[in-house]
């Protein structure tokens, strides 16, 4: 799995995997032009999306129906250091019975972005610099 972000200038980004772009920029309060969501709405996102992923995987898998099931998430600001300190999912499941609603739940905590936030992975980090080409 790879993901290349590349500079456009100002504070946007295009980030760009397999077929898909994305633009990340920054609110005009952050002097960015809100061409597109921020990184940590980017990683809102990925957490809300995977969730409904797993919870419409179960609903589907079961017959159950999914087509209004809608996740939300929030995500509170930590310092020291600077990070998203606290994030809550809430997720607006069709009616189901409790076996199912407990289902749902466990299928939503199985999500990968989820288990990845809760054990942290290693991060390496490498900065390279560009060699002009001599003609």
């Amino acid at each position: 799995m790879e993901v290349i972000t590349q500079y456009q200038g100002n504070k946007r980004f295009e980030i760009s995997t397999r077929a898909h772009r994305l633009i990340c920029d920054q609110p005009r309060e952050n002097r960015g032009e809100d061409k597109g969501m921020t990184p940590p709405e980017f990683m809102l996102a990925s957490l809300g999306s995977c969730a409904g992923y797993y919870a419409a995987e179960y609903l589907n898998t079961r017959g159950l129906p999914a087509k209004d099931l809608v996740v939300r998430v929030t995500a509170e600001k930590a310092a020291h250091p600077a990070r998203l300190g606290s994030f809550r999912i809430k997720v607006l499941a069709p009616a189901v019975d409790e076996q199912h609603r407990a289902g749902v739940l466990r299928a939503v905590k199985a999500c990968l972005i989820h288990s990845t936030l809760l054990t942290p992975p290693n991060i390496d980090v490498e900065v390279n610099t560009l060699i002009p080409v001599l003609v």
